[in-house]
């Protein structure tokens, strides 16, 4: 029975941090725009990057 002297007050600062941290992700804007972001994968870069060199531009080092 004792224990609970000491869970509970651990179990209250974990909930006031897990409030804190929430708080503080919200006001940074990490929920300012929830539907964008997926919608983002379906859309064409202008200028896709090229991913492997051409053969004249690959340098031997020799």
């Amino acid at each position: 029975m004792n224990i609970l002297l000491v869970l509970i007050p651990i179990s209250l600062l974990l909930l006031a941090a897990a409030i804190w941290a929430f708080v503080w992700a919200v006001k940074g804007g990490q929920y300012d725009d929830l539907d964008t972001p997926p919608l983002d994968i379906l859309v064409d870069d202008e200028n896709p990057r090229q991913t492997a060199p051409s053969p004249g531009d690959a340098q031997d080092g020799t």
